[in-house]
């Protein structure tokens, strides 16, 4: 019986393109069958748009955290595990240790990586009474300013009012989505394994704008107040927001099946991406 896999590749990266030729080509002799849903031309894998990929055992991403999140997609609709594949930028999704290209194939023709769960969210925007879009996200959902003024928000949670913000925008995010764009606006990094939310108004206007730690089973409900905001997802699905567009955000039953040829701590990983100084507070 053939086994299938799956890559996902930023074909604007020469290294991840060549990186793919070899790792391709060691699966072929396997046995395998390859797609890829990418703009790359290579012998024995064939090219499929991302909702036709036949179905796989695995994803393999050659690129950046923001390639496995296009690869993520994919591994969600099929619920097969994402391997993401550390070509010399240290992303948190990713392999701390560039791994040797013949250890990469041999993990995947062994099957032996190692997989944890990443929570994934869900959300869906009402207008007038009816749902207009629904979608999730890996990282965060965001409602943000769409113009030059800032989006006033009126968020609520669990059916109870918080507050109004006048701001650039709000993020809701899992601890995975921690060290992304919610990191960057100040929030606080939340190991993978703790099960929370992070809410953090940007750039608020008010005298309480700190980011929050909320439970993963509490409803946020945001209503949009001003005209001229947007809903992101992971910066990749995008819906204009209109006055009194209602966005529901909460925890979805799916997850995303994130995987690695070694097992890692998060620690260690902290200490990677940050070149965090662990030799002392002199230094050397």
């Amino acid at each position: 019986m053939s086994r299938h896999a799956i890559f996902v590749v930023n074909a604007s990266r020469a290294e991840a393109v060549a990186a793919t030729k070899e790792i391709s080509q060691i699966l072929l002799k396997d046995g395998f069958t390859l797609s890829t849903p990418s703009e790359i031309s290579i012998l024995g894998i064939s090219q499929h748009p991302a909702e036709d990929l036949p179905k796989a055992e695995v994803v393999l991403v050659l690129g950046g955290d923001g390639t496995i999140l296009r690869g993520s997609e994919i591994a969600r609709r099929q619920d097969i595990p994402i391997l993401g594949i550390n070509l010399g930028h240290v992303g948190f999704m990713a392999e701390v240790e560039k791994p040797a290209l013949s250890e990469i194939a041999a993990s995947v023709i062994a099957k032996d990586y190692v997989t944890e769960n990443r929570m994934v969210l869900k959300y869906s925007v009402e207008r007038a009474g009816k749902v207009v879009d629904t979608g999730w996200a890996l990282n965060e959902v965001t409602v943000e300013r769409n113009g030059t003024t800032m989006v006033e928000l009126f968020v609520q949670i669990d059916g109870r009012p918080l507050s109004r913000w006048g701001c650039d925008g709000l993020i809701c995010s899992t601890p995975t989505g921690s060290t992304a764009y919610a990191f960057s606006a100040g929030g606080p990094v939340l190991w993978p394994e703790i099960d929370a939310l992070v809410l953090l108004p940007i750039s608020a206007h008010a005298l309480f704008s700190r980011p929050m730690v909320v439970s993963p089973k509490s409803e946020i409900i945001v209503d949009i107040e001003s005209s001229d905001a947007l809903l992101s997802s992971d910066s990749l699905r995008k819906f204009p927001l209109q006055l009194s567009d209602r966005i529901l955000i909460t925890r979805d039953s799916s997850v995303i099946k994130l995987s690695h040829i070694k097992p890692t701590l998060f620690t260690d990983r902290l200490v990677a991406k940050f070149k965090l100084p662990i030799e002392g507070w002199r230094g050397e």
